[in-house]
């Protein structure tokens, strides 16, 4: 008998659970942690950029190409491009439900690059990106400067020279987006009244800057073959790249015949300004820098939330003047709250088992296996989660707070089978009692699992988003399951012939009196049972009373994929009439702010004028608000 081997050798039943307790452990620090399972398609995100051009253009010019490239690559669902006068196209591909996305992203590239050679110069110069992103961001950063010193443009270049960098090699983090592009850049104010007496088209002082400023390779100064017989070679290095404004202005645009020269100063005002201003961003009424971390598929959330802190307060020490940073939007709060709720039900749950056992087998010798028996199959469950490419959500733990109330009764069959024939015989020892109930049970602990796992295996063939949720919580569920039935038939025994005693002390007198209404509110019911019994037609009418009344509540409840929470935070997005100004948007949103801070639960308020969330793209008419409001 399989149950006997492990009842005679208890050491070795110990030592596997421990082993299995061991690896759920591991395996519950590898798994990833998030609010629900991933329900959304993987994503992969082709940007470009295309300097000057305007929505249209780009969307004929870049876009359009980039979309007949990639469109059918293996197991694309659809796509969605966005394209603004930012000069900025975005293209969302999205795969199915349980693609490798590593894998989409090579099919991506593979396609993508063939299709350069159709793209403007300025496109390809810049080149096309190709990245994995998370289909929802993890938190937005806010990085200012309280005092004012600092402008925009001076944080933008520090965060995406010394920070975002940083940022993306920490663990997980998918992407690090610094909107607003405002990295240093000559801007060039062209005079329409000096070009037209001087004669001259844009292309042709766009060629004389790119002329005058690019880098070039001068050569070398006594390199082989030369019999000048020099003792060293001398590598030239030419000026090319210009750096200030004073030699922007002095870029020759035409010279003539008597020595006199057109410079870039004569038709044109230089300054050094940022590369884009199609974003504006506030936190707190404080301008500053937003930073969007996204995470890789199958990262923890909480994880590198954590990691992400831990770099930004270790490259906090070297910030500049009063610049600081704080979390404009962060996701993990709330699931960080959830995760801490479904832990205290969890052991809520445990606790209440223990008493109910202990009230019920009426001593703490038996009430001890079950406690030793359930950790055991909570951590088979961490097994199975992690096995299955699963990760620890809400789902998963709501399945596992139900196993306990399931494995449990492994535990308890078992406990009740040996007390039962201890009181009956006599005769026999506690192992001798424990050989004997695990013949008369072990057939039916086995019938159970495989009752439960016919019950809940089929839900993991759903398809559609249901699918992704029920899968994570019917398996979970089987796994724990499968533990408890393999631990029922192993460690539980093996306790029983250690721990119990042949002849118990007498429970306390609380569990007696317990037990004795117990025993009466059971000859009430047995005795109304019979009743019933006697008056089967009255019976079924009152149960078919029930079920009509059941099936009209299901119609008028309210139902939906998860429920509603409140996670803390409300996102406002505003689109205005096609052809507004970032200004005007701005205003929009100052409005919308001022209403927010009137409430004094709202904490914290961050504003983006000039990005789309809906669409994840730059789009000047559009911008978004977040509310941060205490929790509880």
């Amino acid at each position: 008998m399989f149950s006997k081997f492990f009842i005679t050798r208890p050491v070795l039943a110990c030592v596997i659970s421990i082993i299995i307790v061991i690896a759920g452990l591991i395996s519950m620090s590898n798994s990833s942690v998030e609010e629900y399972p991933k329900l959304t398609p993987p994503q992969i995100v082709v940007t470009a950029h295309y300097s000057g051009a305007d929505a249209q253009t780009i969307a004929d010019t870049v876009a359009a190409p980039l979309e007949n490239a990639i469109n059918g690559v293996d197991n694309m669902i659809y796509m969605q491009s966005s394209a603004s006068s930012s000069g900025e196209v975005s293209i969302n591909v999205y795969f199915k439900i349980g693609t490798d996305p590593s894998q989409a992203k090579v099919d991506i590239n593979n396609r993508v690059t063939p299709a350069l050679s159709l793209l403007p110069q300025e496109v390809q110069r810049v080149g096309v990106n190709v990245s994995e992103r998370s289909s929802t961001m993890l938190e937005v950063l806010a990085f200012y400067d309280p005092s004012g010193a600092m402008d925009v443009i001076n944080i933008h270049n520090h965060v995406s020279v010394n920070i975002a960098d940083e940022l993306k090699r920490v663990p997980g983090v998918g992407q690090a987006m610094v909107l607003g592009n405002k990295d240093y850049s000559m801007r060039i104010w062209l005079e329409p009244g000096k070009l037209k007496k001087f004669n001259l088209t844009i292309p042709e002082i766009t060629s004389a800057i790119k002329e005058q400023n690019s880098q070039y390779a001068a050569g070398k100064i006594g390199q082989e073959p030369t019999t000048m017989g020099n003792a060293f070679v001398y590598t030239i290095q030419a000026s090319g790249r210009l750096k200030t404004t004073k030699e922007f202005e002095n870029i020759i645009i035409r010279a003539d015949k008597d020595g006199k020269f057109l410079r870039l100063k004569d038709i044109a005002k230089i300054e050094l300004g940022a590369a884009n201003y199609s974003v504006e961003a506030k936190f707190q009424g404080h301008s500053m820098v937003p930073v969007m971390i996204f995470m890789q598929s199958g990262a923890n959330a909480i994880a590198v939330s954590d990691g992400v802190k831990n770099k930004l307060e270790e490259l906090k020490k070297s910030f500049p003047g009063e610049l600081t940073y704080n979390l404009a939007y962060d996701t993990t709060e709330f699931v960080k709250i959830s995760i801490e709720e479904v832990k205290h039900t969890f052991f809520e749950a445990l606790i209440l088992v223990i008493l109910i056992i202990y009230m019920f087998l009426g001593n703490l010798r038996s009430t001890i296996i079950p406690i030793l028996a359930v950790p055991v199959s909570i951590c088979g469950a961490f097994i199975g989660i992690y096995a299955f490419g699963f990760s620890i959500n809400l789902i998963t733990l709501f399945s596992l707070v139900l196993a306990i109330g399931i494995v449990v009764d492994d535990a308890i069959i078992v406990i009740e089978n040996v007390e039962r024939i201890l009181h009956e015989e006599r005769n026999l020892s506690v192992k001798e009692a424990t050989i004997k109930a695990m013949d008369e049970i072990q057939t039916p602990v086995i019938s159970i699992v495989l009752v439960l796992s016919a019950v809940f295996v089929p839900v993991a063939f759903m398809e559609g988003f249901v699918g992704v949720m029920q899968r994570q919580f019917a398996l979970t569920l089987v796994s724990s399951v499968v533990f408890s039935g393999f631990v029922a038939l192993t460690l539980t025994p093996a306790l029983c012939a250690m721990v119990l005693k042949k002849k118990e002390a007498e429970p306390f007198w609380f569990v007696r009196k317990f037990n004795q209404f117990f025993d009466f509110s059971t000859r009430i019911f047995s005795a109304g049972v019979a009743r019933i019994l006697r008056h089967v037609v009255i019976s079924l009418a009152f149960v078919g009373v029930i079920i009509f009344v059941m099936i009209e509540l299901v119609k008028v409840v309210p139902s939906g994929l998860v429920p509603s929470e409140d996670k803390g935070a409300v996102m406002v997005m505003t689109m205005l009439p096609a052809g507004s100004t970032l200004s005007r948007t701005t205003e929009d949103l100052e409005f919308i702010s001022a209403l927010a801070r009137q409430n004094s639960n709202v904490t914290r308020i961050t504003s983006i004028a000039g990005f789309d969330m809906s669409a994840g793209g730059l789009r000047e008419r559009g911008d978004d608000v977040y509310f941060a409001k205490r929790l509880g």
